[in-house]
């Protein structure tokens, strides 16, 4: 297996500077950006989000512009990391209460031995596309082409970089033939592949729509639709959720249902409204990168990647464990995906 992690001259102080800003604060020491919302005098809850501006991540965002953080009680300081990877990592060693990231990696924490719990899923399709380089349409038609190419991922051992090696596999290439490089989203990426230093890569909205309106890049496979998202993967893919420790959640269970209320009320907002009223409620640097009209094209066109109830789509758990047989942390281990995940809270939801 090769993997690797670049850096983009110039690119990545920038991308790192602009996620966000005015939205967030800069914390002293690291890359780290911090948002605080709600009731300062309720219960204080700390999330760690994995690209708090990618559209799979909108809820967090959006349930402080709707006012439903403070409506709940909350006072909820939301940081934004650029990996999913290191949302995990400060979860397992304690050092937030929650993570905003894929429902896999609650999979991926319980085969380590630790006690990690998703109590809402947010996504019911995986919200990913893979893209290549405009240059290569023609002689890259799927992954059974993978091999020897470099391929873009968020990070070593994220989300997109199992996803990527099951594409692979799945297409009967050894993912140890590809060259699979962190480049993570938004501007890293889009540079990326500028500088041909990837082939082909695994983005989210609304770097999607940015490589592809350019013309720089097309789309290989299209998970940003539950439809895209089976063909990709055989079935249901649950993505995005709020995976907690279980000791938190047993210790706290009535912020915990606050918090989870909050979401359900913005899935059913996010339901109810259109991609242009949903992006009127966020901040520009949203969609700035691509243009307004551009993020609620996009919005519009995979807004069904969002889950109305809340709920753990039936079949998800199985079908991302599948998905999962290509992390060797997890490959042959018995895991109990029924403690993966709950709905209770979601049930419980007013």
């Amino acid at each position: 297996m090769k993997t690797s992690r670049i850096a983009v001259a110039g690119i990545v102080a920038l991308a790192l500077g602009a996620s966000l800003a005015g939205c967030a604060n800069n914390v002293a020491g690291g890359t780290e950006k911090v948002h605080n919302a709600g009731d300062a005098k309720g219960a204080s809850v700390s999330i760690m989000v994995g690209g708090l501006n990618k559209q799979i991540y909108l809820p967090f965002m959006l349930a402080e512009k709707l006012g439903y953080y403070q409506e709940s009680g909350l006072n909820v300081q939301v940081n934004d990391e650029p990996s999913g990877a290191s949302a995990k990592s400060s979860l397992a060693a304690g050092q937030v209460d929650g993570a905003g990231g894929f429902y896999q990696n609650a999979i991926d924490l319980q085969a380590k031995g630790k006690d990690a719990v998703a109590v809402i899923s947010m996504l019911q399709a995986s919200g990913e596309a893979e893209v290549c380089r405009a240059d290569l349409k023609g002689r890259i038609t799927g992954a059974e082409d993978f091999a020897g190419r470099n391929l873009g991922i968020t990070d070593p051992g994220s989300a997109t970089d199992f996803m990527t090696q099951y594409l692979t596999t799945h297409a009967g290439v050894d993912p140890a033939s590809t060259h699979r490089i962190g480049v993570q989203a938004g501007t890293t990426f889009i540079a990326a592949l500028d500088q041909k230093n990837i082939d082909c890569g695994m983005t989210t909205e609304p770097t999607v729509s940015n490589v592809v309106s350019s013309g720089k890049a097309f789309i290989l496979y299209d998970g940003r639709t539950v439809e895209g998202t089976k063909a990709m993967f055989g079935g249901s893919y649950p993505t995005t959720s709020l995976y907690m420790m279980r000791d938190y959640v047993d210790k706290n269970k009535d912020t915990v249902q606050k918090l989870v209320n909050a979401y359900v009320k913005t899935l059913k907002w996010i339901d109810a409204h259109s991609a242009a009223e949903i992006t009127a409620k966020l901040p520009e640097d949203y969609y700035k990168a691509v243009g307004k009209d551009a993020y609620i094209k996009a919005l519009d066109e995979s807004k069904g990647m969002f889950n109305p109830t809340g709920l753990m789509p039936e079949g998800g758990p199985e079908q991302v464990f599948q998905v999962l047989q290509t992390n060797p942390d997890i490959a042959g281990k018995k895991v109990a995906l029924e403690r993966t995940f709950t709905n209770e809270f979601v049930k419980n939801a007013k």
